[in-house]
């Protein structure tokens, strides 16, 4: 039995360039957000979002064929999906909270933390199929981070340095 061929055995339910498509919208995606706070100088940029996403994907495909491997009629599959929910949010979590920075009385790092969050969540919902959902959550995300610095400046808000 040759041992290399069985690392590289095709999926069990998806098609591999389904799977590609997944992965690559997933990247895409996060890369979006991630463009958006590498632009506003951020700590966790282009890169870390898009890790993000693509790890969410990953183990959202991976759960997915697990529900399709192959097991004895005597053996019970437990199948539940908020499990990988829980399992890629605290994941995330745990990375967001690392660039989350309390100095001097101030916070820094929420919105940056809150957008690394949101990649995970793209990247599920890429590694699903539903594209059209983390398309929706991406283009909100970038409107949300772009739009409201952009209003929220002092500069828009009649309190620039002059005043």
């Amino acid at each position: 039995m040759p041992l290399i061929p069985d690392l590289f055995q095709p999926l069990q339910s998806m098609p591999l360039p389904v799977v590609a498509m997944r992965l690559a919208l997933a990247v895409v995606l996060g890369g979006l957000i991630g463009w958006e706070r590498e632009v506003s100088a951020r700590a966790a940029g282009l890169r870390t979002h898009m890790l993000i996403a693509l790890a969410a994907a990953m183990f959202t495909i991976v759960a997915m064929e697990l529900t399709h491997f192959p097991a004895d009629e005597t053996d019970t599959l437990r199948i539940d999906p908020l499990r990988l929910i829980e399992a890629v949010t605290a994941g995330v979590a745990f990375l967001a909270a690392g660039s989350i920075i309390f100095s001097g009385g101030s916070v820094r790092g929420v919105t940056t933390g809150a957008s690394m969050w949101l990649a995970g969540a793209v990247g599920l919902a890429s590694g699903t199929g539903d594209g059209l959902l983390a398309v929706m959550g991406t283009v909100l995300a970038v409107v949300i981070l772009w739009m409201v610095r952009i209003i929220s400046t002092p500069a828009h808000r009649g309190q620039g340095p002059d005043q």
